[in-house]
């Protein structure tokens, strides 16, 4: 009597053998724009930009009647492929605001194969962005730690910081 092997569930299919499949999502790959060859990294909260005019939308490729069309359609367009997202380049040191751009398959939002376009965020560009607005201060932080905050990096007349650290 002779036994055969049968095929398990974790066994890689028989059409590439020892192939097995990285379920690991890749990671983006996005560059600083003043040091293209610096990776950066962000991982705080994206700000998907919104399109309320056709003139927005046929600024970024879209034929004027197909515009009218979509803004009709939907008052408010939310764009899945651009966003404002705060980014810390290593080589320069601090923490920017970026406009990214994400190009390629929108399959479930998967990193492979995508291609990100990454510059620095102009003030406008928050215009687009619902419920944030950079020039007004957020309400729930108090006077007291807002001013508090801002004391940390303010310096004397001799150039030393007013909070020394001890």
């Amino acid at each position: 009597m002779r036994e055969t092997a049968t095929p398990t569930p974790s066994d890689p299919p028989a059409a590439c053998p020892g192939a097995r499949r990285n379920r690991r999502p890749k990671r983006r790959q996005l560059f600083c724009p003043a040091h293209p060859e610096q990776r950066i990294e962000g991982n705080g909260r994206k700000y998907f930009l919104h399109l309320l005019t056709p003139e927005e939308l046929r600024a970024r490729g879209m034929s004027d009647k197909r515009a009218r069309l979509v803004i009709d359609a939907y008052p408010v367009l939310v764009l899945s492929n651009e966003w404002l997202e705060e980014l810390f380049c290593p080589q320069c040191g601090t923490s920017r605001w970026c406009h990214v751009t994400r190009h390629g398959g929108q399959e479930h939002g998967l990193a492979h194969g995508l291609e990100h376009t990454v510059r620095w965020a102009p003030r406008e560009l928050w215009q687009q962005v619902a419920h944030v607005d950079p020039l007004v201060p957020n309400p729930s932080v108090s006077q007291f730690t807002r001013r508090a905050a801002r004391r940390a990096s303010l310096r004397r007349a001799d150039g030393k910081r007013i909070i020394e650290p001890g």
